[in-house]
């Protein structure tokens, strides 16, 4: 089957940690490559920002990124991309025409406006949202970026998508309260690489607990409340792997409140902002850890916490988006509710205070990320999604012709 995928700002070759790159970004590159190693020819189409990036790259064996020209070849945050997508949706449209796949697959919003454009009757276009623009605005309100074209598209994007696949339960939800058809809905969770990411590996060494936090470092991830709760935990520590490189950090918007919450929190001399870091040296960081904590106002799926699972390490999450799904409460880690660094405070202190708990909640990481989460076995939900779409739609078209 050859599967095209759409990922306007999402590169599968992007550097992690960044403003706009996360896990839509891990997301993609593992689900492509998951997908060829059942089969699948995919090719990821997203948004040249580099004039020096060839047309064409290999990710990996069945797997190709093709850069399309949209706007500028250079960084454009992603709240600015809405008025290239016509020209993105256009190329789209030329190369469908000259070599249509059997379907596509678009992620995030963006991506699904200019798949559905450009895609000719009969290609069936399946699309993950990746985040809900109701669901931002809920929580950040006045401070949401977005373009206010957004809502009125992700409408338009659930009517017309052959197939939506949600990430979790949560979005099932938010979904079906945005007018979805629940018969064209289908619950396929993110994953893990199992084989990265284990309980077995090195890790780095520590002096005193150490609690992580890894991913973006924008506000809405909830790290500043992390910090806030090292005031209650005078004997831990806190690394923080997220943002640009080590070397960029200085100047950084996030990176400068970061510091200045945790001056304020008299915590300065127990955090340390290491900026982004290679995906090889994430498990290692982790394994250190007495807790991992992601601690977002709402979070649509949420990669990182599976990450620590399999590392056998506990997370401590907020209560929010598919972390519902991911975390166990009681039985892989501990949910705490948004916005509150005293809660936080308390969970990862009984986790310091009880090394046989943090074992039993890291053990128990592990069997569930194992049996459930790893991108082999989403990447045979996922073709499972594109059979059923493909042939549909190859049932319609011998109706309309007959």
């Amino acid at each position: 089957m050859r599967v095209d995928m759409v990922s306007e700002h999402a590169s599968p070759l992007a550097a992690l940690g960044d403003v706009d790159a996360g896990g839509q970004n891990v997301h993609v590159a593992a689900l492509a490559m998951g997908l060829a190693r059942r089969g699948a020819e995919v090719v990821v189409h997203t948004r040249r920002d580099d004039p020096a990036l060839p047309d064409r790259v290999p990710l990996a064996p069945g797997v190709t990124v093709r850069h399309v020209d949209a706007g500028p070849a250079r960084h454009v945050p992603k709240d600015e991309l809405l008025p290239h997508m016509d020209r993105f949706a256009g190329e789209l449209a030329r190369e469908w025409r000259a070599s249509p796949p059997e379907v596509v697959h678009s992620h995030f919003w963006m991506s699904g406006r200019a798949a559905l454009a450009a895609a000719p009757p009969g290609l069936p276009v399946v699309h993950t949202f990746h985040a809900l623009g109701v669901v931002k605005r809920r929580h950040q309100g006045d401070r949401d970026t977005s373009p206010p074209e957004r809502l009125g598209e992700e409408r338009a994007i659930i009517a017309g998508a052959e197939r939506i696949v949600a990430t979790c339960s949560d979005e099932v939800f938010e979904l079906l309260r945005l007018g979805a058809d629940r018969r064209r809905l289908s619950v396929v969770p993110c994953g893990v690489d199992a084989a990265r990411f284990t309980p077995d590996g090195p890790a780095e060494p520590r002096s005193r607990p150490r609690v992580v936090c890894v991913g973006r470092i924008v506000e809405r991830k909830g790290v500043d409340d992390v910090i806030r709760a090292m005031a209650h935990l005078p004997g831990a520590e806190l690394v923080i792997a997220g943002g640009p490189p080590a070397g960029r950090l200085a100047g950084d918007p996030d990176a400068e409140r970061l510091l200045l919450v945790a001056r304020q929190a008299g915590v300065a001399d127990r955090v340390e902002l290491r900026g982004g870091i290679g995906r090889d040296e994430v498990g290692p960081l982790m394994r250190s850890a007495v807790c991992v904590v992601c601690a977002p106002w709402y979070e649509p799926f949420g990669i990182v916490p599976l990450e620590a699972m399999a590392c056998g390490v506990p997370v401590v999450a907020t209560a929010v988006g598919g972390m519902i799904d991911t975390v166990v409460d009681g039985v892989t880690g501990v949910h705490v509710p948004p916005r509150r660094p005293d809660a936080i405070a308390g969970a990862i202190g009984a986790l310091i205070e009880d090394p046989a708990r943090r074992d039993e909640l890291g053990a128990a990481g592990v069997r569930r990320a194992r049996e459930r989460y790893t991108w082999d076995r989403v990447a045979a939900s996922t073709l499972e999604v594109y059979r059923s779409c493909a042939g549909a739609s190859a049932s319609r078209g011998e109706e309309a012709r007959g």
